[in-house]
């Protein structure tokens, strides 16, 4: 059985990730480590202090030993906060540490727009304005358009873990723009796998969630992706490659 292992700050959406264990054919093994912080804030210092490499490799132990496929640093914004070169250092110390392949939810959003050619995207964020901001430059400065943006202003995971589903769709569905090829939804602490279907059917294009997108790059990563239902359309197709 493919097992995937996941890096997780604090509690907000990782049921997220069993979940998705359980709807994919063949199941995957899922472990997930929660790792610490000093501060559950939004805010570019608290993050910076989330994403560390300490703080990843003090988590990333609890998977030794445990014979995972690959690795994923699960916190979006705790790794483009850090810009292009905190994220390869935060890969590269993971590939390092675990001797297995490596990436975070960031950089997870890149691969996925590279997949599925995505040139334009709405990107639909929890975040304060500012962190907003830096994940839409971090997505420009790897060639991806942001065509319509929207922030939401909420300072904490735990807050945003907190959101049901007719709010989260009804607020991802209010920010779709014509000309954008995607929706991209850049919070791991957001409830969402559940419920991408839906949304997906409601504005007739792909919905990119932060766990959906993380738990299509782990199996990218262990070589292990095959099309599948249920997950919406970014999970339609497979994909039997690692960059």
């Amino acid at each position: 059985m493919t097992h995937v292992g996941f890096l997780y700050p604090g509690f907000a959406a990782e049921d997220d990730y069993p979940l998705l264990g359980k709807m994919v054919d063949p199941p995957v093994d899922v472990t997930l480590i929660h790792t610490t912080f000093k501060k559950d804030a939004h805010t570019v210092r608290a993050l910076t202090e989330m994403g560390s490499i300490p703080r990843l490799i003090e988590g990333a132990q609890w998977l030794k030993g445990k014979d995972i496929d690959s690795v994923l640093w699960t916190s979006t914004s705790a790794s483009f906060t850090l810009g292009i070169e905190g994220v390869q250092e935060q890969i590269t110390a993971l590939e390092n540490f675990l001797r297995v392949p490596a990436s975070t939810t960031a950089m997870a959003f890149i691969h996925v727009a590279d997949e599925l050619n995505l040139d334009r995207v709405a990107v639909v964020a929890t975040y304060p304005d500012d962190i907003a901001l830096l994940f839409k430059a971090f997505l420009e400065e790897h060639g991806i358009k942001v065509v319509k943006f929207s922030s939401e202003g909420i300072m904490t995971a735990a807050e945003v873990g907190t959101l049901e589903r007719e709010k989260v769709i009804q607020w991802v569905v209010k920010h779709d723009v014509d000309g954008a090829d995607a929706l991209l939804v850049p919070d791991t602490a957001l409830h969402s796998v559940a419920w991408v279907e839906e949304m997906e059917e409601r504005v007739q294009k792909p919905v990119l969630t932060a766990n959906q997108v993380s738990f299509w790059e782990a199996l990218r990563l262990a070589g292990k992706l095959t099309p599948q239902e249920g997950l919406g359309m970014l999970f339609k197709g497979g994909h039997s490659g690692v960059d």
